[in-house]
């Protein structure tokens, strides 16, 4: 009988990929030391895989892409579906949101800086919004970065959804070493109290897998009984009937778009490709409900966090093995600047800002804001683990109640980050301005929210990368 089994040959891959990359970082010291992700060594060992050896099998990469699309959205529908369980402090919710915002900001702004200084001198036909994939690989990681670079193959920009996974990856290895490098830094510097240096050398945090001797965590809790319907399947049932759901909103809002002629489709098209947005709004409202009727106890925290953990995995192995090396090698020149300076300014705005802008818990906060600005959140989690295994700081859940706050005020920048691409296609020069001004916008807004934040200690020491405190 013919049956599709594409997808099956992909996951088989990527799993095997993962469970190799599980066996090199129980086995390799270097994999242990700088903490890398197996997802990251996994979507290493596919890349040449799906580049060289996959053609001659008749494997594209097309289903690692559709993989990056739909687990994006599954990985923020879960998130989003997950009950709080800590009440975060009011001033240190918007703290950590301003802090996001500000590296939107300068990585947007160092990036399209380099776009239109290589426009005007050795790269004319440069794509003008080449830049905007410094915060989207970065701070937004692989599934936005490609979900919008696809878009931005119909302006033009051929291979963009491939450039914009290249920046996720680059901003994975930034969030690895550059982690590390901080962790280690803070603890020389005096910026991490020293009894965390134990758990920094802790073999089970660095192997990545407990060891025999270890007592298992308790990852998930039964919400159902067993005989009726396993929890996980009713947990993934919730989370793919949200995501049916936003498929079906989307749909809608398509449908009434195509009574607005040409710009309306095109508006819905950008609108498939930021679909994560509208699956969060599907997935808040539908928690909404289930608080209003008296059954969100169902939804087990546990089994959302492994659902979204599942799909991070998988996506950021995928993400790496879609990458096409061939357009990596075209515009090699702008992504090894962008890549370089990108990293650079945010490992060192970043610093100065979390040092200055929070009142406790400084270094915890800068580890989990910088992994998460450079890779996705799990990596943020990631690097907070190793000086705080157990979350028992509030840093963890200040930053999930700030992202829902930074989703609304990052509206703009979603609603402008097509502005580049439509002064290309149109050949009105007044998109760029725009998009110019939104930044500016947001610098403004930072700016002036950091200084009524950090009071006296906006400037104090300004010329030193941290600022060591004692409360």
């Amino acid at each position: 009988m013919n049956f599709s089994w594409s997808i099956f040959v992909d996951l088989g891959i990527i799993s095997l990929a993962l469970l190799l990359a599980t066996l090199i970082r129980v086995k390799i010291p270097f994999f242990q030391k700088y903490l890398i992700p197996n997802s990251l060594t996994a979507g290493f060992i596919i890349l040449p895989i799906y580049n060289f050896l996959a053609p001659s099998l008749n494997l594209t990469t097309r289903g690692l892409e559709n993989l990056v699309f739909h687990l994006l959205n599954i990985s923020f529908i879960a998130m989003s579906l997950r009950k709080g369980t800590t009440k975060g402090s009011g001033k240190r919710i918007f703290s950590t949101a301003v802090t996001i915002l500000s590296q939107y900001t300068f990585q947007g702004l160092i990036g399209l800086g380099i776009t239109f200084l290589l426009i005007a001198t050795i790269m004319p036909h440069l794509f003008p919004s080449f830049g905007l994939f410094i915060p989207l690989g970065f701070a937004l990681g692989p599934g936005q970065s490609f979900a919008i670079g696809k878009g931005w193959e119909s302006f033009g920009f051929k291979g963009a959804g491939s450039i914009g996974l290249t920046f996720a990856t680059i901003g994975f290895l930034w969030a690895c070493f550059g982690g590390v490098y901080l962790i280690n830094l803070g603890i020389r510097k005096g910026w991490l109290d020293r009894e965390h240096i134990i758990l920094f050398k802790k073999k089970g945090i660095k192997q990545g897998v407990l060891t025999k001797d270890e007592t298992p965590q308790v990852g998930a809790l039964l919400r159902t009984e067993t005989e009726a319907i396993d929890s996980m399947t009713f947990n993934l049932g919730i989370v793919l009937g949200v995501y049916l759901l936003t498929f079906l909103l989307l749909k809608g809002i398509t449908y009434l778009l195509s009574f607005a002629g040409p710009s309306g489709h095109d508006l819905a098209v950008n609108l498939w490709g930021i679909s994560f947005v509208f699956a969060v709004i599907v997935a808040m409202i539908v928690k909404k409900l289930m608080s209003k009727t008296g059954v969100e106890y169902t939804i087990d925290n546990g089994s959302m966090t492994r659902i979204a953990g599942f799909s991070v995995d998988i996506m950021v192995t995928a993400s790496i093995g879609a990458i096409s090396l061939v357009m990596v090698s075209k515009y090699w020149l702008p992504i090894v600047l962008m890549g370089i300076l990108g990293g650079i300014v945010t490992i060192v705005t970043l610093t100065w800002i979390t040092s200055r802008i929070f009142t406790d818990h400084h270094f915890h906060r800068t580890i989990i804001l910088y992994g998460a600005l450079t890779g996705t959140l799990p990596t943020g989690l990631a690097l907070l683990r190793v000086i705080d295994p157990e979350f028992e700081t509030p840093v963890a859940s200040d930053y999930m109640y700030a992202t829902g706050l930074t989703f609304f005020l990052a509206i703009p920048f979603i609603l402008m980050i097509n502005f580049p691409a439509y002064g290309y296609q149109s050949g009105n020069t007044a998109y760029y301005w725009i998009t110019l001004a939104i930044f500016l916008g947001y610098l403004l807004f930072t700016t002036v929210s950091y200084l009524i934040l950090s009071k006296d200690r906006a400037f104090k020491h300004g010329t030193k990368l941290w600022l060591k405190s004692n409360v």
